[in-house]
């Protein structure tokens, strides 16, 4: 009866796909011949961000989660839609970053979001893309929830543990098992996805989850008791994002559109910095719960405007150093086989794009 799967019994079958799955993509080629379009330049005004061109892309696919962040209210208001009125915008539902990483691969998506972690180990595989945004850093919306009973984290030896493998929850998960001294094996991991996680939870199946908002905060009101969050994990240098990632060959042929693309996402964050209540009727309508809960959901994550993300701290060069010390992370428990020279992390972050937008 039960929907997930054990992460003893999932080894990196998704990532080793993913790895071959690129190489195929590469050997095939895919220069431009050209044709291909440069997207004219954007322009703001207004508060309105638009793309008035000729050479717009055709269609520009998005990999979106259920996340109460900025990139909803972008969806819900339709920003990207008014700044490119001549191209198809798809945006398609992804439950964690791991599956983000396959489309990636896959070449079904030019734009997604995906936690660090899953971009560490994408970076590490190789896949062929960049950062050019942070949608946010994650502090109290993703933490350890358990049954009431368990007072420790050195208390969940032996017991059932939900998260998503390979996302930023199972990085924290990890970080906060070492911490303590115990490692995966002395718990039993479960592999599930977020909806999947709180079903479990409601039929008594796990004894607690490291998971992220919404359901987090429905766990939490169905009697979970969070253990520690990840913005306790942060102040010990394990900290975590949501990260944005462009393809390579998108990026390379339409690098104003990954500009207006910036734009708009800058604007959503001066939005639930400027007017949160506004910012979080747009993200209850994307999730379907009430105005209050997505405003409270809104403030367990950090946001940065364009300007603050060019900076030396993140884009310019702080989330490059998270990166790679979180592939390194990931390699020592034997998450991933191998990682790369820091260059290879540090060469995948932008600021570019930030710069353009925040000018």
């Amino acid at each position: 009866m039960s929907t997930f799967r054990s992460g003893r019994l999932r080894p990196l079958l998704a990532l080793l796909l993913a790895a071959l799955l690129v190489v195929g993509i590469a050997a095939c080629g895919s220069d431009d011949d050209g044709g291909s379009e440069t997207a004219a330049a954007a322009s703001t005004t207004g508060g309105e961000t638009t793309a008035a061109s000729t050479s717009a892309p055709e269609k520009i696919t998005i990999a979106y989660q259920a996340i109460p962040n900025g990139d909803l209210v972008v969806k819900n208001q339709r920003w990207l839609e008014q700044a490119f009125p001549d191209t198809e915008i798809e945006w398609k539902l992804f439950d964690s970053g791991g599956t983000v990483n396959e489309a990636v691969a896959a070449r079904s998506i030019d734009i997604g979001l995906a936690g660090s972690s899953p971009v560490a180990r994408g970076l590490s595989t190789p896949i062929e893309y960049q950062v050019p945004w942070i949608h946010d850093v994650i502090g109290r919306a993703e933490s350890l929830v358990v049954k009431d009973d368990i007072a420790s984290i050195e208390d969940l030896r032996g017991k059932k543990i939900a998260t998503p493998l390979a996302s930023t929850s199972h990085y924290s998960l990890l970080a906060a098992l070492d911490r303590a001294g115990l490692s995966e094996r002395d718990v039993e991991i479960i592999d599930a996805e977020p909806d999947d996680i709180f079903a479990a939870w409601t039929r008594g199946d796990i004894d607690g989850a490291y998971v992220w908002n919404p359901n987090l905060a429905r766990i939490v009101a169905d009697g979970g008791r969070v253990l520690i969050t990840s913005e306790e994990l942060s102040r010990e240098g394990k900290t975590t994002y949501d990260l944005a990632v462009v393809t390579n060959d998108f990026a390379s042929k339409h690098p104003e559109a990954v500009t207006t693309w910036v734009q708009v996402q800058d604007r959503a964050v001066r939005l639930i910095q400027d007017n949160p209540a506004e910012a979080a009727r747009a993200i209850a309508a994307e999730l379907n719960i009430e105005p209050a809960d997505a405003e409270a959901q809104v403030g367990d994550l950090i946001f940065l405007t364009a300007a603050e993300q060019a900076g030396p701290d993140y884009l310019g060069g702080g989330v490059a150093r998270n990166l790679f010390a979180t592939a390194t992370f990931n390699q020592r428990l034997g998450q991933i086989p191998s990682v790369f020279e820091e260059s290879r992390y540090t060469d995948a972050v932008t600021t570019q794009f930030a710069e353009a937008a925040g000018r």
